[in-house]
């Protein structure tokens, strides 16, 4: 294998059209990202039928904008790399399909990536030293997961959420709020407003597994029953008790491993209050402690790419037979 890989990513499960070019799965050449947040915001969260058409109009002028700011060609790339699951079945096939057309035409190689697989790499790129194995907290719209990376493709899940992901009860509970989508980023700016800790009722379970159902729950009921309530402090009582539930997982996991390495993904890992307190559990514990810079945290192709090198060079690819799945797990 040559000394030099260059990964074209694509990326669009949900509401980001990306494309990057990441060079030796660590250097980002280009990483360049279509948001559609001012569109769904209209809606108060993501279309999926409105999404899948604004990566088609958008993907091709995405893909050249990267190669160009790269400063490289389609006869550079070594492989082409596209995230096929988990995602939003019609936004992830105009990736999957894109990929596979390039592919086709230039004669390069064609990756499927995991998106969760992803979100993990995403560290590399920030961390250049970081190495399996390690803990990792990924946590997202769509997932919240603990998993004991092993190897770069080799992974162990050891806990789950069992209904909402973090992200979800994030948006629900700025839309009841009436902060409206997306839901993460302002109950972050709002919270820091809060003084008083409301008292919500926190899921306790034997294993990793989560719960944030009952957490969510608690928020309407109270927003419902005195509607002149203190939206900041509801909002950080609201942080304080999701957070709560992860550090008290996070700590299981240290233990029955005996891994102090923690490492932090996903667009929930961007919220201010969620990485000041882990930056506190680190120094308490003496923890090796990793977060991606806040561009790597939400949806973007450099993840995916940087996932895809390591599938790569272990001799893994796919053909045209490739195909969106949008319900895809870790480890298929």
């Amino acid at each position: 294998m040559k000394q030099d890989i260059y990964v074209l990513g694509i990326e669009s499960s949900c509401d980001e059209t990306s494309v990057s070019v990441v060079k030796n799965g660590r250097e980002v050449l280009s990483n360049v990202i279509n948001s559609q947040i001012k569109i769904h915001e209209n809606y108060g969260g993501v279309v999926p039928e409105i999404a899948s058409r604004c990566h088609t109009e958008v993907i091709n002028q995405v893909m050249k904008q990267a190669l160009k700011e790269a400063n490289v060609t389609l006869d550079d790339i070594d492989c082409i790399c596209t995230t096929y699951g988990p995602g939003l079945v019609g936004a992830l096939l105009v990736g999957v399909s894109y990929a596979k057309g390039l592919s086709f035409a230039t004669n390069k190689p064609l990756l499927g990536v995991n998106h969760i697989e992803g979100h993990i790499a995403a560290n590399y790129i920030t961390h250049k030293d970081l190495k399996p194995p390690y803990i990792c907290l990924i946590i997202s719209g769509g997932n919240t997961i603990i998993i004991k990376v092993n190897d770069y493709t080799k992974f162990e899940i050891l806990g789950k959420t069992r209904d909402d992901a973090i992200g979800e009860a994030f948006d629900k509970v700025a839309r009841v709020v009436g902060l409206g989508y997306p839901g993460g980023p302002k109950i972050d700016k709002l919270a820091k407003e809060g003084k008083e800790i409301i008292d919500l009722p926190i899921t306790h379970m034997d294993n990793m597994d989560f719960s944030f159902s009952g957490i969510k729950t608690a928020v309407i009921n109270l927003n419902h029953k005195n509607p002149d309530i203190n939206k900041a402090d509801l909002c950080l009582s609201f942080e304080k008790a999701a957070t709560d539930m992860l550090e008290n997982n996070i700590k299981k996991a240290i233990k029955e491993t005996k891994i102090n390495k923690v490492v932090l993904a996903g667009g929930v890992s961007a919220n201010s209050y969620i990485r000041n307190r882990f930056e506190k559990l680190s120094e308490k514990e003496n923890l090796e402690m990793y977060f991606p810079e806040l561009i790597l945290c939400t949806d973007n192709a450099a993840m995916i790419a940087a996932a895809g090198y390591y599938n790569y060079i272990e001799g893994k690819k796919s053909d045209l037979t490739l195909n969106a799945v949008p319900n895809l797990k870790l480890g298929e």
